[in-house]
């Protein structure tokens, strides 16, 4: 006997169907834009089987989006967010309309960060990669105010304790070149936390003068121009997901 399909709710199934994001489902359907199977709804968490319930959004039918996964370079000086209250350029401002109501940035890059940014409307492999549980590697090539020496790097590895008593660390850190008064750093995380590297660096009273995230687990940066696009490759996107499995497994194994 089949087993019967298990419930989402309705901020979830139109997320989940690539409509638009789940906080602003939750004000569609506050605001009684939503149809569940001919009625209005306006409980975000109202029960739904999909593929089965019929959602309509101001009378439109809404059918499950092609699912979109882009890899973006993103240049200094653009945020990462929909709109901003400042009126600054954001991510979107670099996308055409790809054919999808809604897409949106997998993570953050602070806007005086640059480089590797995936974009997706596919919100539960979003929030896959950027799980604190899932480990997926995040690599950074770093330009700093000084020459780093092996204490430095050392301290990198070990961890230090941010201004807001965080206790931060690299998984790997070396050094990739050098000149008369500054350097550039590999710096590979584990774990992204908010302005994590800054905030790494500051403790160390280090100056950052560049950060460029240039892989995402096995996903390279490569040569993709800044502000440009494009679609990942479906052995891209398999790799992604081998990436994301294996450290989940990793986690879960018992120690040896």
């Amino acid at each position: 006997m089949k087993a019967p399909a298990r419930q989402i709710g309705l901020a979830r199934a139109l997320s989940k169907l690539g409509f638009c994001s789940r906080s602003q489902a939750v004000e569609l359907i506050r605001d009684g834009h939503v149809r569940l199977n001919g009625r209005v709804v306006r409980n975000p968490e109202s029960p739904v089987h999909l593929p089965q319930a019929r959602i309509e959004v101001d009378g439109h039918p809404i059918a499950r989006a092609e699912k979109i996964y882009l890899m973006l370079y993103k240049p200094r000086g653009i945020v990462t967010t929909a709109s901003d209250e400042k009126g600054r350029d954001t991510v979107y401002s670099l996308l055409d309309n790809n054919g999808t109501s809604w897409i949106a940035p997998v993570g953050r890059l602070d806007k005086a960060s640059e480089g590797l940014l995936l974009l997706t409307n596919d919100s539960e492999w979003a929030a896959r990669i950027t799980a604190p549980e899932t480990h997926l590697d995040k690599t950074y090539h770093v330009q700093i105010d000084c020459i780093a020496n092996g204490e430095l790097l050392s301290q990198l590895h070990k961890g230090v304790h941010s201004a807001e008593g965080e206790n931060l660390h690299a998984k790997h850190a070396r050094l990739l070149r050098s000149s008369e008064k500054n350097c550039w750093l590999e710096i590979t995380l584990d774990e992204g936390k908010n302005r994590h590297i800054r905030r790494m660096f500051a403790a160390l009273d280090v100056e950052v003068l560049r950060l460029v995230r240039v892989a995402i687990g096995p996903l390279q940066l490569g040569n993709l121009a800044r502000g440009k696009y494009r679609t990942l490759a479906s052995d891209e996107k398999q790799s992604l997901d081998r990436a994301m499995n294996s450290a989940s497994k990793n986690q879960l194994a018992p120690p040896k």
